[in-house]
């Protein structure tokens, strides 16, 4: 498996002249999924929120009307997934976490 590190976060600190460095090691299909233009936000059905905890989250976190999330609740129930939103990687990323945060299940695709 090919690994690919990326360093992020170099701070200089002048008066000592040190460099602290953080890094994150990607695989070669996570670079390569990351590379396109567009990505979508997946929510996945499970057996642990409600109905009522899902609307809250689509309507508060990605601005849905509430009946827009009424929809998208029921589609994840009878179909399994939903697609709810499409953008960059790294901003799929912000929402996958804030959602993972309040204990839904989801993905970047």
């Amino acid at each position: 498996m090919l690994l690919y590190t990326q360093i992020l976060d170099t701070n200089v600190y002048f008066c000592a002249m040190s460099t602290e460095t953080k890094e994150e090691t990607f695989t070669l299909e996570e670079i390569l999924t990351s590379l396109k233009t567009v990505h979508r936000l997946i929510l996945w059905n499970d057996d642990v929120n409600t109905f009522d905890h899902v609307i809250f989250c689509m309507m508060k976190y990605l601005d849905y009307s509430e009946s827009q999330a009424e929809k998208i609740a029921w589609k994840v129930h009878n179909e399994g997934k939903c697609p709810v939103l499409e953008g960059s990687f790294t901003e799929m990323e912000v929402y996958r976490k804030i959602l993972q945060q309040e204990g839904l299940t989801v993905s970047v695709d």
